[in-house]
């Protein structure tokens, strides 16, 4: 495979799995098209013209060679300029993949965030509602990636020649669906039974084993979980910290997510709201085995840093 076909089975990949469903998707680039079209001459110059046929913005070749046929990859969860030299120094090397996003990746990842909205609307948050809040998390969020230097890892990568690209949001998706998929078959009803559940995904069991594995951060074991939402493992990040009185409104009893902060634990206590983490690395690493069995069954040798737990399925 060359880096073209691996991006594009990426997106494939992603929108399959995307909460939005296809059709969801289809009116999406439908409407960046028209957006494109109505657009000056000077501010075309200026529109990522990616966004016309990849809805993650998250998810861009970074540093390439589309052309280059690839036979080994390094892949991590983050990419930092000394994977990159790890990257120099393993030699034969023909791609770099990171599951975060750099470069133009990190400084729109407010973007990716609307795909939150449909999923808070599934769960029965008035779509008003859920617009509202994310739209204002989504300027928080931009506002804090912009000072960042978003272009360290892609400097380093053209001066060692290595290819480079991020495949956040379409991991995430898959990520996403196998978890709901393999907890609603199992029909839980207490959050103990969830995280037993959690910890007999390979990638959740490994991480138990060092101690980032599922936990409970709100609740008891033996609580009832009621209705569960999954609306913590995709999406660009965290969400707004008011959503959480709209979750139990709507009958959320609990949550299953990636990660949460701590501002955000309290609120979702304070509304009665269960919450089970199941692990920031397990979740990344699930959701980028499932794209890189796909790699390796064409033929790509990879080979895993920065934190990602390889399990092939």
């Amino acid at each position: 495979m060359n880096i073209e076909k691996i991006y594009r089975l990426a997106i494939k990949m992603g929108i399959e799995a995307d909460p939005r469903k296809k059709r969801g998707i289809v009116k999406l680039l439908k409407k960046e098209k028209e957006k494109f079209t109505e657009l000056r001459k000077e501010e075309k110059e200026e529109f990522d013209q990616e966004k016309l046929k990849n809805p993650y913005s998250d998810t861009r070749i970074l540093f390439e060679g589309r052309k280059k046929e690839i036979k080994k990859i390094l892949c991590g969860l983050d990419i930092g300029v000394s994977e990159i030299l790890l990257a120099e120094k393993l030699g034969r090397i023909d791609l770099i993949i990171s599951h975060h996003p750099l470069g133009r990746g990190l400084a729109q990842l407010d973007d990716v965030m609307r795909l939150q909205t449909d999923v808070l609307a599934s769960c029965g948050v008035p779509i008003n509602v859920a617009e509202n809040l994310m739209e204002m998390r989504m300027e928080e969020v931009s506002r804090s990636v912009h000072p960042i230097f978003h272009n360290r890892q892609i400097d380093a990568a053209k001066l060692l020649n290595i290819p480079l690209m991020a495949v956040h949001t379409p991991a995430d998706n898959l990520c996403y669906q196998y978890v709901k998929e393999k907890v609603e078959k199992a029909k839980p009803e207490t959050l103990s039974d969830i995280i037993k559940v959690l910890k007999s995904i390979p990638e959740y069991k490994e991480a138990n084993k060092g101690g980032a594995g599922p936990k409970i951060f709100t609740g008891k074991p033996e609580r009832r979980a009621g209705k569960i939402a999954f609306t913590e493992l995709t999406g660009g990040t965290s969400g707004h910290k008011d959503i959480y009185e709209r979750l139990s409104q709507a009958g959320v009893g609990t949550i299953i997510g990636m990660h949460m902060n701590e501002e955000h634990t309290k609120e979702a206590q304070k509304h009665h709201i269960s919450v089970i983490i199941a692990g920031h690395a397990a979740s990344d690493s699930l959701g980028m085995n499932l794209f890189l069995d796909k790699l390796e069954k064409a033929g790509t040798k990879v080979v895993t840093c920065g934190g990602l737990i390889r399990v092939k399925r």
